[in-house]
């Protein structure tokens, strides 16, 4: 397949699949017009409303993408351009590296344009990827540059690139800004060193444009290591024990494996037939785009810890190879079983978006309660009323002469932090995060407006491991189609302890 120019992309995609492509965004940006921020959203713009050279839980780039638009005030719909954006640009390039990749036998060639528009298929029929393209997380942006950075290096493999210096600039340019993404881009780099050496061997190591590049991405990084360097580094702490867990179990591993195929999508599994059968000998170790992230991610899983979108750039790195299979599979006459995979994959991202946007209904109603047998949670409720919450907020602590707000549990923080600024808000819990290095404790003997949810309530605290007293200002219901999600309450609390103990309702 000839190479395509980055610029001629776009143009290059057939019709059809351009259309696919539009549509899709104007589900992501209907979507992401309807519904509030969630909680990691929320907590990526607070870094762009608090500009710094990184941050206790993720590199910077996820605050700085979007600190322009911060900066002026932009609404919640157009924040939500920007993985829109980055999600459309992931998926050319996918489409782009799996008409690069294929080599189908001359006795069967396949038509132009089909192996990239499975390979798009792929994508649009992940459910969580359709997360991605709506909220910006440090994974929306590590998708796209671990995609660019296959295209980069599948040039570099070539014998004649490997001399020239551009290839290798944007090779540097492209580390670095993966590392300014997610600590997880480490992953990446070692495929790129992986894929290189086994292309050029030893003589790769004396290459004055390798190391070039190699210097580019580390002093892109530097304001990582620069920031944990002042803040005793604990980034690379908490990441370190956030990775490894708990107790290793087996059954974590498979709980892992079970999830990643519902999320992500059974299709892309075909990504192993296109890399067996319809990719060059000398192109195939790009696989280990795929298979480093994963492997390693599945092994830590055993611990407890892996969430399921941290595989997306994993996922990615296989649609190509997913899209080749898919393309071939179709031809030798599987149309039947795959077309009914792509009608379940579709009915489920269908199923999971349509349930974002009601609150759950028709399926989950009346579920106001935070996860007891007599309220069960609703986890469609996250994205519901935290706008209406957080303005309220403002209002009643001016009306009270409170200078801050405070919630009991680290999950609540990032959503009021961001519709209540610019008041600070305190976490009352014995724990360091994020929320520690931008307000600190809650001082003894201060006052605060203090919230609470309904869909992870807890105990007023008072006494010794709370305030001297709270008083109940407001309650506010959060409604969607008429049904009930949850409800907030307001409390006025003066004079706090300092000695954090909270109480989950319910809990003895």
């Amino acid at each position: 397949m000839p190479h395509v120019p980055p610029a001629s992309i776009f143009a290059s995609v057939p019709r059809k699949t351009r259309l696919v492509l539009a549509l899709l965004c104007v589900l992501h940006f209907g979507l992401g017009a309807a519904l509030g921020l969630s909680v990691d959203e929320a907590h990526y713009a607070l870094y762009a409303a608090h500009p710094d050279w990184s941050y206790f839980d993720h590199p910077p780039l996820v605050g700085w993408a979007q600190w322009p638009l911060v900066a002026l005030g932009a609404p919640t719909w157009a924040l939500r351009l920007v993985p829109e954006l980055l999600w459309l640009a992931t998926a050319l390039v996918v489409y782009q590296l799996a008409e690069r990749l294929q080599t189908p036998p001359p006795s069967s060639p396949l038509a132009p344009g089909q192996a990239g528009a499975w390979a798009v298929l792929v994508l649009a029929l992940a459910p969580l990827l359709h997360v991605l393209g709506i909220g910006l997380l440090p994974d929306t942006l590590l998708v796209l540059f671990t995609a660019l950075l296959m295209w980069t290096t599948l040039d570099l493999m070539d014998a004649t690139a490997v001399h020239r210096p551009v290839p290798w600039v944007v090779l540097g340019l492209l580390l670095g800004l993966a590392g300014l993404s997610k600590y997880t881009a480490i992953f990446a780099a070692l495929a790129v060193a992986g894929c290189l050496l086994l292309a050029h061997g030893a003589a790769l190591l004396r290459n004055a444009w390798a190391w070039l590049a190699m210097a580019i991405a580390v002093f892109l990084v530097l304001p990582v290591a620069y920031w944990n360097h002042a803040n005793g580094w604990i980034s690379f702490t908490y990441q370190a024990k956030h990775g490894a867990g708990g107790g290793w179990q087996a059954a974590h591993v498979l709980r892992f494996l079970v999830i990643q195929l519902l999320v992500y999508g059974p299709l892309l599994l075909w990504g192993w037939a296109g890399w067996r059968h319809g990719v060059a000998r000398s192109h195939r170790s790009l696989v280990l785009f795929g298979v480093l992230p994963f492997a390693v991610l599945a092994v830590l899983s055993g611990g407890g810890t892996s969430l399921p979108h941290w595989t997306a750039p994993a996922w990615v790195a296989f649609a190509p190879f997913a899209g080749i299979g898919l393309a071939r599979a179709v031809q030798l006459g599987h149309r039947w079983l795959i077309w009914c995979l792509v009608s379940a994959q579709a009915l489920l991202c269908a199923v999971v978006l349509g349930l974002m946007l009601t609150g759950g209904q028709p399926f989950i109603t009346n579920t106001t309660g935070q996860g007891n047998s007599a309220q069960p949670s609703n986890p469609f409720a996250d994205v519901h009323g935290w706008d209406a919450a957080g303005a309220r907020a403002r209002t009643l602590a001016a009306q009270h002469g409170l200078r801050s707000v405070a919630v009991q549990n680290w999950t609540l923080a990032s959503r009021l932090g961001w519709y209540a600024r610019p008041l600070p808000v305190h976490v009352l819990e014995d724990r360091f995060d994020q929320f520690d290095l931008w307000a600190g404790d809650l001082p003894a003997g201060a006052d605060t407006l203090l919230l609470d949810w309904s869909q992870l309530g807890y105990t007023v605290p008072l006494g010794e491991q709370g305030f001297a007293n709270c008083t109940l200002l407001d309650t506010q219901d959060v409604q969607r189609l008429g049904k009930p999600l949850a409800s907030f309450r307001f409390y006025a609390c003066r004079n706090w302890s300092g000695q954090p103990q909270p109480r989950l309702l319910g809990s003895p």
